[in-house]
């Protein structure tokens, strides 16, 4: 059994974070195509990269803990982790920004200015929406205070 340690990590991930995808509606497996599209560029950049570290020594696996399956240089356990850890990761964000969406908004947005008072939105004021007298100066350095 431990040369299924590595797949076991991996199941372990996805089945770790499959609720997330029906706990907070995170639809990365209901859109897997657009999953795939977002993962397959960077596992295959990185898949080549092992496959040369692998293949110039400066790379290996303990076959003890892998299945023996090799798809060339590269054990099956190694093309399932950039496929599995990258889905473990996008159900999290998905899972986090349906939680928090204020926080996939750009940088920066939030700081903007709201207006004031009762009933006023807690949600940032778009750019178009600041007036520019509800914009606070540019404040420059101190100023000396004068001497007695």
């Amino acid at each position: 059994m431990q040369h299924l340690t590595y797949l076991a990590v991996m199941a372990a991930c996805l089945i770790g974070t499959l609720p997330l995808e029906y706990a907070f509606n995170a639809r990365v497996y209901r859109r897997f195509a657009r999953a795939a599209r977002a993962i397959a560029p960077v596992a295959v950049v990185f898949l080549i990269w092992d496959y040369f570290a692998i293949r110039a020594g400066w790379w290996w696996f303990d076959p003890n803990y892998i299945t023996g399956v090799f798809v060339g240089a590269l054990p099956i356990e190694e093309i399932t982790f950039f496929v599995a850890i990258p889905i473990c990761g996008i159900l999290t964000l998905e899972a986090v920004r349906s939680i928090k969406p204020h926080w996939a908004e750009p940088w920066g947005r939030s700081q903007r200015l709201r207006p004031a008072g009762p009933g006023a939105s807690t949600r940032p004021a778009a750019p178009e929406q600041v007036a520019p007298e509800q914009v606070a100066p540019e404040q420059g350095p101190p100023k000396e205070l004068d001497a007695p």
